[in-house]
């Protein structure tokens, strides 16, 4: 059998750090994930999904996620029910989280106009990544000068200002 769920999206409110009796750290938190299709109205929906963490990624959580952040979640899905103070049977689906991982730098967030900073490297921060070679030939096959990086937003240290509808997540 097979029980395994990852999701990307935000978190929709700060997560709550809880010790069992037994000192076990456990993080809760709710992520709303938008759903890859629009609505009759043409506006895109999301799922709030309720996540429980535990141990120590419980701690890092609570410690470094905030509400909004963008965090990947790795776990299983789980259902559980208990009987509520008017005696009606209670069920709750959440995911169990093996992993989470913060989608977003610490501080990257602008939480008052929602755009991000760049966290793009500059080239020379690239070490054997992307480095197209714009070089001028010197009539015998072989290239002089440095190389080229056709990096838009290299050398530029304005925010960019992307919306969260033109994300594809």
């Amino acid at each position: 059998m097979i029980n395994r769920v990852v999701l990307v999206g935000r978190l929709t409110k700060n997560p709550e750090l809880r010790y069992t009796p037994n000192g076990v750290a456990v993080t809760s938190f709710t992520i709303a994930v938008n759903r890859p299709f629009s609505n009759q109205q043409g506006e895109r929906d999301a799922d709030f999904i309720p996540v429980v963490v535990w141990r120590r990624q419980a701690e890092n959580a609570a410690n470094f996620l905030q509400k909004g952040n963008l965090a990947g979640v790795d776990g299983r899905i789980q259902t559980r029910s208990y009987e509520n103070n008017e005696g009606r049977r209670v069920y709750i689906t959440e995911v169990v989280a093996d992993s989470v991982q913060f989608l977003e730098p610490k501080g990257s967030r602008n939480t008052d106009s929602g755009s991000f900073a760049s966290t793009a490297p500059s080239p020379s921060d690239q070490r054997g990544g992307y480095a197209p070679a714009n070089r001028q030939s010197n009539g015998q096959g072989q290239s002089q000068g440095t190389p080229s990086f056709d990096d838009p937003f290299a050398n530029d240290s304005k925010p960019i200002d992307i919306s969260d509808d033109d994300l594809p997540f």
